[in-house]
């Protein structure tokens, strides 16, 4: 089992710039890759990004593609999501999630993934 935590969320005016991180611990040797995801209230939950662990192939959703960048961190087991240009509709609770097994590419579907953080909140003002 990964364990995951998420930081760096919060209050930021439109227009804006935050960076996300997610640090993981636990078998992270069993990594294949990590995603983002956000969920608004009301909402479900929203693919954002995805990079694999070991060669950094990354892909974004088009909802964010050109804003937001994933990125990883080999030797601090992190994992990151640069945000810029936010929007007051960015204003979600931001997950990371990893996955042990390959498959499909992109994954971009909940199941596709076997651990989740807590969420971290991101609040974008107009």
């Amino acid at each position: 089992q990964v364990q995951l935590v998420e930081s760096g969320g919060g209050l930021v005016q439109a227009g804006g710039s935050l960076r996300l991180s997610c640090a993981a611990s636990g078998r992270t040797f069993s990594r294949y890759a990590m995603a983002w995801f956000r969920q608004a209230p009301g909402k479900e939950r929203e693919f954002l990004a995805v990079i694999t662990w070991s060669g950094g192939a990354t892909y974004h959703a088009d909802s964010v593609k050109g804003r937001f960048t994933i990125s990883r961190d080999l030797a601090k087991n992190t994992m990151y999501l640069q945000m810029n240009s936010l929007k007051p509709e960015d204003t979600a609770v931001y997950y990371c999630a990893s996955k042990t097994v390959g498959g499909r590419w992109p994954p971009p579907l909940e199941y596709d993934y076997d651990s989740w953080g807590q969420g971290t909140q991101v609040t974008v003002s107009s």
